[in-house]
Formats: C-alpha cells, sequence, structure tokens
C-alpha cells in the first residue's frame, strides 16, 4: 500500500468548517427544551413567542410581557448561545420560562422568592454568569480591599469615579479599561484615556 499524497482540495474536502447556526436553529433548540419542560413549570407555549437577539452582550435572555395582549416574548441572545454549553443554554431557557410562567399567572415577575423558589425547583441560576468579557472594571483603590465590579457601558461611575466610593469600604475608585489595562480614577482621566486610546477606545 503506497502512501497518499494528500492535496489542498483533498484537506478541504474532508475538513469542512462548522458554520454558525441560524437564528431559527437556536430557536428550534430553545422550543424543544421548552416542550421538554413547559408542563413541570406551567407556563403556556401557546401565549408565548421567540426572538433571537444578535446585539445583546450582557444579558443571556430577557422576557417581555405586552399586558394588552397578555403575550410574552422570550428572548434569546445568540452570543450567549455561542458562549455556553448545551446545558447552560437550556438553564436560560427554563430561567426565561419561569419569568413567563409568573408574568402568565400574576401579571408580573422579578428575581423575588417567588422566582427563587421556581428557579430551584428547576436548576436554573437566579443570575447568570458573564459571557462576554466586559469593558469596564471598578476596582476599590485600596490596596487592602479587593472588591470589583464590572460593566459593559460608560455608566457614571465610568465616566467620573471620583464622585462615587468602593461598595464594600467605601475607598476611592479605580476604572480600568478591560481590552488596553488604561485606568483612571476622574472625570478628567476618563477623557484623556477616550482621547490617548482613540479607535481602540
Amino acid at each position: 500500500m503506497g502512501i497518499e499524497t494528500i492535496t489542498e482540495s483533498h484537506f478541504e474536502a474532508k475538513f469542512v468548517p462548522r458554520t454558525a447556526p441560524t437564528d431559527e436553529e437556536i430557536l428550534a433548540h430553545a422550543r424543544v427544551h421548552a416542550r421538554s419542560v413547559a408542563d413541570d413549570i406551567g407556563v403556556d407555549l401557546d401565549a408565548l413567542s421567540w426572538a433571537i437577539s444578535a446585539r445583546a452582550k450582557r444579558r443571556a435572555g430577557a422576557c417581555r410581557w405586552d399586558a394588552t395582549s397578555e403575550e410574552a416574548t422570550i428572548v434569546l441572545s445568540r452570543r450567549a448561545y455561542d458562549a455556553f454549553d448545551r446545558a447552560a443554554f437550556e438553564s436560560i431557557v427554563r430561567h426565561e420560562l419561569i419569568h413567563a410562567w409568573e408574568y402568565q399567572r400574576f401579571g408580573d415577575s422579578d428575581h423575588g422568592p417567588r422566582f427563587r423558589k421556581r428557579a430551584q425547583e428547576f436548576d436554573v441560576p437566579v443570575h447568570c454568569e458573564s459571557f462576554t468579557e466586559p469593558r469596564y472594571r471598578l476596582r476599590c483603590a485600596r490596596t487592602d480591599c479587593d472588591w470589583t465590579l464590572d460593566r459593559h457601558r460608560a455608566s457614571k461611575p465610568v465616566k467620573a469615579p471620583g464622585r462615587y466610593h468602593c461598595g464594600r469600604c467605601g475607598g476611592s475608585l479605580r476604572v480600568e479599561h478591560v481590552e488596553s489595562g488604561r485606568t483612571w480614577e476622574s472625570a478628567s482621566g476618563y477623557g484623556g484615556a477616550r482621547t490617548a486610546l482613540g479607535d481602540d477606545w
């Protein structure tokens, strides 16, 4: 038996890169899982619609309620689907189904005691872990305090950290632009960092 010569076209034929799932494929996965747990949760899937968000960076999912039509819409993040494994994605679906159940049954929903009790029953985290790197990180400026808080947008404490204090010890804040590592502790420092980074901001 001779040695097989592997050509570039031979390689391409055997190793086809995996394509990203379509929105419909993601929604199909969500709907199939929803059908498997809907009766136990008590949610009415016929009064529920689904959507995909390609823009969401912080929330893996959301449940919106239209009180007029009494219809819930579960919006799932494409980025979260790409970042999480199957079990984690399905727990997000269950999380949002519990919100839908609360809206359908009580007309409101939050992460209060009622939600937490149901979340525990269905092995659902009350808050989803982050699936994207934050853009900013607030830190306590004191060396003996390790308090941090991640932010994806330039909130008021990010833009003017000198006006705010550490959530744990009351010390002053330092903000880090995560990608570059540049830090600042004042509104002028924020402006300077933004100017210095330019297109890399």
